[in-house]
């Protein structure tokens, strides 16, 4: 009898989640059907294609953008481009993170110059980069690397202030030296924190493009 009333709560659980998840995909589909019914309504309205298309035009072009072999090819090479940015951002922000995180020294003497460089405007590294490296790839890796690795670094500190003092004695007290330590407690407990960093790098990348 029990065997059978927890298989019928199971079954009513997993119905309700459906249930739930049916509803709020039919309320999106509602709203970005309404968001494009308000869209032609307004462009037709306008009428004129170069202030607000219809959606129409707009997905005729979408498709013929996306299969075009130009643009196809210029957007393999920016994916490649925000990759090996976002790339140089995780191998300076993951130790600079690490070391601040860990070490209260090393936080005072770093975090000034940091908090320092992360509110000067993307754009306004524009003309030091082209002086510094040239016209090419360089002044955008380093404008796409710039931008991504203070949403690292922060993270990254705040993983490593995040994990609970009493991890650390436990592994003190079997014996855990300092490399033991950082590789089977700071690094593990700190990943979420890390991930968060990096997606965030990768936005910013994205919109570092030039």
């Amino acid at each position: 009898m029990e065997s059978k009333a927890s298989e019928y709560r199971g079954r009513l659980k997993y119905s309700n989640i459906t249930k739930r998840d049916i509803r709020e995909m039919i309320y999106k589909l509602l709203v970005f059907i309404g968001i494009i019914g308000l869209w032609h309504y307004a462009a037709v309205r306008i009428d004129s294609s170069l202030l607000l298309p219809k959606p129409m035009e707009i997905g005729k072009a979408l498709i013929s953008s996306a299969t075009d072999p130009k643009i196809l090819l210029n957007l393999s090479i920016t994916m490649k481009r925000v990759l090996k940015g976002f790339l140089y951002a995780l191998l300076v922000g993951l130790p600079l993170g690490y070391l601040m995180g860990l070490s209260e020294l090393a936080e005072k003497l770093l975090s000034g110059i940091i908090d320092s460089v992360r509110q000067v405007p993307i754009m306004a590294w524009v003309p030091l980069t082209i002086i510094w490296l040239g016209i090419g790839d360089g002044p955008t890796l380093f404008m796409i690397a710039l931008s991504g690795v203070f949403p690292v670094i922060l993270n990254t500190i705040q993983g490593v202030r995040g994990i609970s003092k009493d991890y650390y004695n436990a592994a003190k007290s079997m014996g855990a030296g300092p490399l033991s330590i950082f590789i089977n407690i700071v690094i593990p407990a700190s990943i979420p924190d890390v991930l968060v960093g990096a997606r965030l790098a990768v936005g910013i990348g994205w919109m570092s493009v030039v």
